[in-house]
C-alpha cells in the first residue's frame, strides 16, 4: 500500500484540469534553492511586494483621477483631501515608487558581484534588464500624472531630448506628446500607457524572469553550481526546497521592509522631498519655468550623465575612442583584417559623434548607461562568478562604480554648476569605463581557487 498521501477531492479535480500542483512542486515545493543565500538575495521577493503594492494602489488611484490637464491637479488634490483614506493610497504609491526603485538597484548590484549573469542565466539577466526600462518607462509616464509643476517641467524636458534625434526627432517628440504641446493628449496616452499598457508588460516581463530563473537554477553567494552534485535521491546536496525555508526567511524579511516602508509612509512621505518634490504641490504652469529643473532621484544618475555631455566631453571621448583604435592597432592577439576593422569602426564612430549635436550624444550617453547591462554576459571575462574569489583590486573597482552611480544620482538634484559639470564628466567616464574595459582586467590577477561544494554556515 502506498504511503503517499492522497489528495483532496477538490484538488485531485482542479490537477485533472490544470497542473496546478506539477507547477507548485515545479516553483516552490520541490524547487530546489542553494542553502547559503545571504540578505542580498531577499530583493526579488521585495520587488513582488512592490510591485503587489503599486498595483493594488494603482487601481484605487485610478477610480478617482482624471486625465485631464484642467482637473488633473484637482482631481488629486480631491483624493487627497476628500475621498477617505485617499491620502493613504496616494502615499504609498508614491513611497511604493522610490522602494521600487531602491530594491531594483539593490537586486541588480547583487546580481553584478555575485555574477548571476554569467552562463548559463543569460537570459534570466536580458530579462531582468528589459524589467528595469519597463519600469523607467512606467515611472516616467506616471509621474507626469499629477501635474503639478516640476511633473509638467520635467516631463517636458525628456520628451524634448526625443527631439534632438537626428532626421526623425521633432516627429518622434511629436508623436509621444501626441500635440505640439505637453497637454491633454499627453495626459491621456500616458495614462493608458502607465496604468494598462505598461504593468501588463511588466507581469509578462516577470513570469518569464522567474520561469527562467526556476529552469536555469539559482545563483548563489559561492557562484557554485549546486546541481553538479547532487544525492541519491536526485536532488542537489548542496539546496534546500524552497517552500517552507526561504518562503518563511522571505516573510520576515518583507516584514521588516513592511516596517520600514510604513514608517515613510506615514512620518515622511516627501522623503525630504525627493520622493515627492515640494514643486509638485504647486499646479502645472506652462508660463512659469522653475528655476532648477530635475527628474525625480532614481533617474538623476543618468540625468548628470546627459547634463555632463558636452562638446569639451565629446571631444574627450573621440580621443579615447582614438587611443582605443591604436591601442587595437598594435595588439597582436587578433588578426591583421580584424584589427583594421576595429580602427575603421572607431574612426566612423568619432567622425559620427563630431557631426551630431552634443544634445543628442547626451541622449545616447544616457540611454547607454542603461543598456549597456544587456552586454555584461559577454564583458566579463573572469574565470570565476562571485566576487569572493576574485583578488581584492577588484572589489575596488566595484567600489568605484558604486560611488560613482551615487554620486552622480546626487549631482543630478543639484543646479548645473561648473565644478558639477567636471566632476560629473569624470564619473561618467568611470562608470562606462568600468563597463567597457571589463574584457581587459575582469580576467587579470590571482584569484581564489573555487571550492566544489558551496560554503555554508548555520545560523
Amino acid at each position: 500500500m502506498s504511503n503517499t498521501p492522497r489528495k483532496p477531492a477538490l484538488l485531485r479535480w482542479i490537477d485533472e484540469r490544470v497542473p496546478l500542483t506539477a507547477f507548485y512542486n515545479k516553483h516552490l515545493g520541490e524547487y530546489y534553492a542553494p542553502k547559503n543565500f545571504n540578505v542580498w538575495y531577499i530583493f526579488g521577493s521585495l520587488l513582488l511586494t512592490v510591485l503587489a503594492i503599486q498595483l493594488i494602489t494603482g487601481i484605487f488611484l485610478a477610480m478617482h483621477y482624471k486625465p485631464d490637464a484642467e482637473r488633473a491637479f484637482a482631481s488629486v488634490e480631491y483624493l487627497m483631501r476628500d475621498v477617505p483614506w485617499g491620502w493613504l493610497i496616494r502615499y504609498m504609491h508614491s513611497t511604493g515608487a522610490s522602494a521600487f526603485f531602491i530594491c531594483a538597484y539593490l537586486h541588480m548590484f547583487r546580481g553584478l558581484i555575485y555574477g548571476s549573469y554569467r552562463e548559463p542565466r543569460e537570459i534570466v539577466w536580458l530579462l531582468g534588464c528589459t524589467i528595469f526600462l519597463c519600469l523607467m518607462a512606467e515611472a516616467f509616464m506616471g509621474y507626469l500624472l499629477p501635474w503639478g509643476q516640476m511633473n509638467y517641467w520635467g516631463a517636458q524636458v525628456i520628451i524634448n531630448l526625443f527631439a534632438a534625434v537626428p532626421f526623425v526627432g521633432p516627429e518622434l517628440a511629436l508623436m509621444i506628446r501626441g500635440d505640439y504641446v505637453v497637454g491633454d493628449a499627453t495626459l491621456n496616452r500616458f495614462f493608458a500607457l502607465h496604468v494598462i499598457a505598461i504593468p501588463i508588460a511588466l507581469l509578462g516581463l516577470v513570469t518569464f524572469h522567474i520561469l527562467a530563473l526556476h529552469e536555469v537554477g539559482s545563483n548563489n553567494p559561492d557562484g557554485i553550481d549546486i546541481k553538479a552534485t547532487v544525492g541519491p535521491d536526485g536532488h542537489p546536496l548542496d539546496g534546500i526546497p524552497f517552500q517552507p525555508y526561504y518562503t518563511v526567511h522571505d516573510i520576515f524579511w518583507v516584514l521588516v521592509f513592511l516596517t520600514l516602508y510604513s514608517a515613510v509612509v506615514f512620518l515622511a512621505p516627501e522623503g525630504g522631498g525627493y520622493f515627492l518634490e515640494y514643486n509638485n504641490f504647486i499646479p502645472a504652469d506652462p508660463l512659469k519655468t522653475p528655476p532648477h529643473i530635475a527628474p525625480v532621484w532614481y533617474f538623476t544618475p543618468f540625468y548628470s550623465m546627459l547634463r555632463a555631455t558636452t562638446d569639451s566631453m565629446v571631444n574627450v571621448i573621440c580621443v579615447l575612442v582614438g587611443d582605443a583604435a591604436v591601442a587595437a592597432l598594435v595588439l597582436r592577439r587578433t588578426s591583421l583584417r580584424r584589427r583594421l576593422v576595429i580602427v575603421a569602426g572607431a574612426l566612423l564612430a568619432a567622425a559620427a559623434m563630431k557631426a551630431v549635436d552634443a544634445k543628442f550624444m547626451g541622449v545616447v550617453v544616457m540611454g547607454g548607461a542603461v543598456l549597456i547591462l544587456y552586454a555584461l554576459p559577454w564583458l566579463d571575462h573572469s574565470p570565476v562568478r562571485s566576487i569572493r574569489f576574485r583578488p581584492r583590486w577588484h572589489r575596488w573597482l566595484y567600489g568605484a562604480l558604486v560611488a560613482s552611480f551615487l554620486v552622480l544620482g546626487w549631482l543630478g538634484t543639484r543646479p548645473p554648476t561648473g565644478w558639477g559639470t567636471v566632476v560629473s564628466q569624470v564619473l561618467t567616464l568611470v562608470y562606462f569605463g568600468f563597463f567597457l574595459l571589463m574584457p581587459l582586467w575582469s580576467h587579470r590577477g590571482t584569484f581564489k581557487p573555487v571550492p566544489a561544494r558551496v560554503r555554508f554556515a548555520p545560523h
